[in-house]
């Protein structure tokens, strides 16, 4: 069984022909709330990432994914970040271009990714900070087995409007 391919989607390593797409979605500030980004990234430093995304989740710990069709069209990011191999845990975070929401592929690539971290890495739990009003993300992590545990008040300051964020959490035994 290959892990990181579905039904319609594949999960695929970064390349250094993702340049321009990492870039536009980085920079697009639409996004900026839900990612914390404060500034955009410059082209030398998503070139610089990109060479560097070789390196190992146990050294980094992070893994960033290209969401793609199964026919090759890039479609998306998924990240699993703060990964803590000590207390088997792991964060969670994805985007799917705007012209391709609505098509259950994030589902889909949750899924894909859920079963790799869990497989592969053996984390006990995956997490995800989602904002109180982003209802798609609330929907999503739901959909996929999350469990909302907490909301941190009054957590992200957004144009001058502190805002709830909530923590949801995925937890396996073994």
């Amino acid at each position: 069984m290959v892990t990181l391919k579905g039904e319609r989607l594949q999960l695929r390593a970064l390349e250094p022909e993702d340049l321009e797409f990492i870039l536009q979605i980085e920079n697009d500030e639409n996004i900026w709330e839900v990612s914390q980004t404060q500034e955009p990234y410059s082209r030398f430093v998503i070139k610089e990432y990109l060479e560097n995304s070789f390196k190992d989740i146990y050294e980094v710990k992070q893994l960033r994914l290209v969401v793609a069709t199964l026919e090759g069209e890039d479609i998306g990011l998924i990240d699993l970040f703060d990964f803590d191999p000590r207390n088997n845990k792991v964060g969670v975070g994805v985007l799917i271009l705007d012209k391709e929401r609505g098509k259950n592929y994030a589902s889909e690539a949750m899924n894909l990714l859920l079963s790799f971290a869990f497989k592969n890495l053996r984390v006990h739990q995956i997490y995800a900070n989602v904002l109180e009003d982003n209802e798609a993300s609330i929907r999503l992590f739901e959909k996929v087995g999350f469990k909302r545990t907490c909301t941190k008040k009054d957590w992200v300051l957004e144009d001058g409007v502190y805002k709830n964020e909530l923590l949801f959490q995925l937890i396996k035994s073994f």
